[in-house]
């Protein structure tokens, strides 16, 4: 995934840049500095300084927490932590430092706790209502999905350009006309946009958006938005990653046959 700072004639960033571990987020939401059950939380400067690609580890150290605490574990090892959740330990202890955890030796670290720290430092602690926009088939499929609102995003406004989907409601809510988001997303208070369009309309959506008060835009259309220094983008593009494995994919195969050919050279043939 691509984070693109929302700034007119910016340029792309990728998260995953060799930098990308000591390259400052934006501002992130204030992350109050009272312990909880006895554990010290992160600061609000330090979580601002939290570098990008931590944020993104944060996220899936969150859902491997929430799974673990749903099967009733109460504590966690760095150790069982960094290895549910595809990381080296050393690095997983690194993030949850910039959280002011560090856990108990012997014992690890109490899941409850880490997942109260993770979700202030990530603005969880609220619901960020969405709104989607481009009812086609990805569209319609974020709008049906059923694990936003339980993760606390849930979707509260959709909007389209047919006119055979205006007024219809789909995962419950009906599509309204696209140059109803400045008002729709202005009244329901939604704080995250999501872009489904084709390339063409992107834009135009975004500007909308943005004129509905939206602070932060999810674009699955593949083009590079122009927005406003506030508005926080991200944009998904699934070619890209595809592409991106393509190449690990290619890799592998070079370094298998380049120990190959070592190997071959190396044989000592008997008759």
């Amino acid at each position: 995934m691509v984070a693109q700072r929302g700034r007119r004639g910016g340029s792309a960033r990728q998260a995953g840049t060799p930098d990308a571990d000591n390259a400052p987020t934006a501002e992130m939401p204030t992350v109050a500095d009272a312990p909880v059950n006895g554990a010290a939380v992160a600061d609000p400067v330090r979580a601002r300084s939290i570098p990008e690609a931590a944020v993104a580890r944060l996220a899936v150290y969150l859902r491997v927490l929430s799974a673990m605490a749903e099967q009733g574990a109460t504590t966690v090892s760095s150790e069982e932590l960094s290895a549910a959740a595809g990381v080296n330990s050393a690095k997983l202890r690194k993030d949850l430092s910039y959280l002011g955890s560090y856990g108990t030796r012997g014992v690890g670290y109490e899941v409850s706790v880490l997942v109260g720290q993770i979700e202030r430092t990530l603005g969880l602690t609220r619901k960020h209502k969405v709104a989607v926009v481009g009812i086609g088939n990805l569209g319609h499929a974020l709008a049906n999905y059923g694990g936003f609102p339980g993760r606390g995003f849930p979707v509260e406004a959709l909007f389209d350009l047919d006119p055979d989907l205006i007024g219809v409601p789909v995962g419950g809510l009906p599509v309204s006309h696209l140059d109803e988001i400045p008002q729709v997303c202005a009244e329901r208070e939604i704080s995250i946009g999501v872009i489904a369009t084709p390339p063409t309309a992107a834009q135009s959506v975004c500007d909308r958006l943005v004129a509905g008060g939206v602070q932060c835009i999810l674009n699955f259309a593949p083009v590079v938005l122009q927005a406003p220094p506030h508005v926080e983008v991200r944009k998904v593009d699934l070619a890209v990653e595809l592409q991106i494995l393509s190449f690990h994919v290619a890799r592998r195969a070079d370094q298998e046959a380049s120990e190959n050919g070592v190997a071959n050279n190396g044989m000592v043939v008997r008759s």
